[in-house]
């Protein structure tokens, strides 16, 4: 009987799909903001790591769970805020925002998660192409391909290229990351990245 109450309560556990699962990873960024907090002076804080659904405050001020803020987060702006639980150097928070705002912020940290390590130009200077820009792809052998983003996400690539694209399998660089060729394509390749865990 008790295993079948167990069997039971497991069963109305919702879970998240594959892709509100990867919408919600957490990226390991650092954004200068500031909040500001009922009854409180506005005060100047760094990130940690944010989602579209929450993030992880730097901040000599602290919060006790369930506080409401108004935060500023550089690259991604206004969003409310409610305090869940306090850290060791701040606070973590999860935004009170729309759907479509957290797909909003969601494209704009699969952005600036690849900028970097992708070489690419910021959105507001650089042509509007369908994903991103230029980058520059090294291969196992050394050889260094010219390619056209066309495709990022917070797991992996796609890349257009005039020369011949690497194998299925290959490991290549971009940037500052590793990743494996995980399909060809018509003009191009796709890979998803290697995590450092993977590498040692």
């Amino acid at each position: 009987m008790d295993a079948l109450k167990q069997r039971r309560a497991t069963a109305r556990t919702p879970r998240m799909s594959r892709d509100e699962r990867r919408r919600n990873k957490r990226v390991l960024v650092e954004l200068n903001g500031r909040f500001l907090a009922e009854g409180s002076r506005d005060q100047g804080l760094l990130t940690r790591d944010v989602s579209c659904g929450g993030a992880r405050f730097v901040s000599r001020h602290q919060l006790p769970p369930l506080s409401r803020l108004i935060c500023y987060l550089d690259e991604i702006g206004r969003i409310e805020c409610e305090v869940v639980r306090p850290t060791e150097d701040g606070f973590a928070v999860r935004f009170l925002v729309t759907d479509r705002k957290k797909d909003k912020i969601a494209d704009r940290l699969t952005w600036l998660f690849n900028k970097q390590v992708l070489g690419l130009a910021d959105e507001r200077e650089a042509p509007r192409y369908a994903a991103g820009g230029p980058a520059l792809v090294t291969r196992e052998d050394g050889r260094v391909l010219q390619c056209r983003t066309v495709d990022i996400s917070l797991t992996g690539a796609a890349f257009e290229t005039d020369g011949p694209s690497p194998y299925v399998g290959e490991t290549v660089s971009v940037g500052h990351l590793k990743g494996e060729v995980v399909r060809t394509l018509r003009n191009g390749f796709a890979i998803r990245y290697i995590p450092k865990s993977e590498t040692f």
